[in-house]
């Protein structure tokens, strides 16, 4: 058995999680904490694993005691930058045998559309990101539309395809949306929204659009199940579920 604690249980995400562990074969929910709760009080439960769902604020400290305590760690919150990313690395140089996963989205879905979009992307001459989601989303462009705008870029860069052609020169509003990586996203914020994607290229007289749509926070379980069982044989820093699939 797994034993695992949740960090952010009483949110929308925790909850789903929390329920997801607790009928999930071969784990075992053995801590479920919020805002106050130290991550140590996992450790002291026993806790194996923990799947952090709280907020950016909060999340890379969360991920820094977990790693002290000697603890792997599952994250699905958004709104890490590289620095955060390049700490976390060099902290877990200190405890070789944790694993940490860091995955913008758990959908399988979504994996598998940010995958298809790095292949595509350096085919086409245009490629723009739209990311919709709910409005209590803190964080803007999502995490996902940042990994997949990254994904995009490197391939582009790889095979020396030019930047998307733009010839915008006014844009005090700032219409034309965020750039990441040199790639254009724009974020919708939308009551009825869960969480959705769209990444559109375009190349003379054609369009082709890859769109990944999660309707239930359901959707990302099986993804958040699936690296809390495979984050031990994993040490390290991964960040992206794609990194635990045959992709």
């Amino acid at each position: 058995m797994i034993s695992v604690a949740v960090l952010g249980a009483s949110g929308r995400m925790g909850k789903t999680t929390v329920q997801a562990i607790e009928g999930a074969e071969g784990l075992t929910l053995v801590a479920s904490l919020d805002a106050g709760d130290a991550v140590a009080e996992a450790a002291r439960a026993g806790a194996s694993v923990v799947v952090d769902f709280t907020v950016p604020s909060a999340t890379e400290a969360n991920v820094h005691a977990a790693i002290d305590a000697g603890l792997h760690a599952v994250v699905g919150t958004t709104g890490w930058t590289a620095d955060a990313l390049a700490r976390v690395e060099d902290h877990l140089k200190e405890r070789p045998e944790v694993g940490v996963l860091i995955a913008p989205n758990f959908a399988l879905g979504a994996v598998l559309a940010m995958k298809l979009s790095a292949i595509a992307a350096p085919y086409f001459e245009s490629v723009e990101i739209v990311e919709l989601h709910h409005p209590d989303k803190v964080d803007a462009p999502s995490g996902t539309a940042r990994h997949t705008a990254a994904g995009i870029a490197a391939a582009r860069a790889a095979a020396g395809v030019a930047p998307s052609p733009d010839a915008t020169t006014q844009d005090p509003d700032g219409a034309r949306g965020a750039v990441v990586d040199g790639v254009h996203v724009h974020a919708v914020r939308l009551r009825g929204l869960v969480a959705h994607e769209e990444v559109l290229m375009g190349n003379p007289g054609e369009q082709f659009t890859i769109r990944t749509d999660s309707f239930d926070r359901v959707s990302f379980m099986p993804g958040v199940l699936l690296g809390v069982r495979e984050v031990a044989s994993h040490p390290g820093l991964t960040v992206g579920l794609d990194g635990y699939l045959s992709l």
